[in-house]
């Protein structure tokens, strides 16, 4: 069988500046038959094992450091033997969750990981999070867009370390000129495609969030 995507849901916390919100997660598997790589790892790692289903798992990857996003990941990496990959603009952020834990690896824009002939292409996306990411994979026209990018506009930035300008700015040089028909799964809720959003970034920019 080729590459697909597969989906759960996980529910749990949220916290960041003395508030914590309840919240469900999805979380992402993106492989083969034999080989797959994990986007998030939110509240539950059998949650997530239960969808790679045995596979090697050769990556967990983070879209960014909020604690609903990367909560169980070092205990993930360690369950299936893969590393944590982040971007380093989202350090402070993690050592929050886990300070004495460290990811792997460090993500770099455009970078891109291999699964088997497709690519997962890393797009930094700052604004929700200073080292927020997309990952882009053109083999299955999806983006995987965190808390960058919803159906229902941009993620929150009404928290520490977040700007509204700045994920203004990341939705509409970095995800906007994607295809049209590219599928936008994002870290919670329901997908839209880039043709559905493209209308509403003007609304977006009035209403201020």
């Amino acid at each position: 069988m080729g590459l697909r995507v597969d989906r759960a849901t996980a529910t749990g916390k949220f916290s960041l500046d003395g508030e914590v919100h309840d919240v469900e997660n999805n979380i992402w598997v993106v492989g083969d038959d034999q080989r797959c790589v994990v986007i998030d790892a939110p509240h539950d790692v059998e949650a997530v094992r239960e969808l790679v289903a045995g596979r090697e798992v050769l990556a967990v990857l983070a879209t960014h450091a909020h604690d609903d996003h990367i909560r169980v990941a070092p205990d993930l990496a360690e369950a299936v033997g893969a590393g944590v990959y982040l971007h380093p603009d989202d350090l402070p952020l993690w050592e929050l969750t886990h300070p004495a834990r460290k990811p792997h690896k460090l993500l770099a824009d455009r970078q891109v990981f291999r699964i088997g002939r497709a690519g997962l292409k890393v797009l930094h996306t700052p604004g929700h999070s200073p080292g927020s990411v997309c990952f882009y994979c053109p083999d299955l026209g999806t983006v995987f867009t965190g808390d960058t990018l919803f159906a229902g506009g941009p993620g929150a930035t009404g928290r520490s370390f977040s700007n509204f300008g700045t994920i203004l700015t990341s939705i509409r040089d970095r995800l906007l000129p994607l295809p049209g028909r590219t599928k936008v799964r994002p870290g919670h809720g329901p997908g839209t495609t880039i043709g559905e959003v493209v209308p509403q970034f003007d609304d977006w920019v009035a209403r201020g969030y």
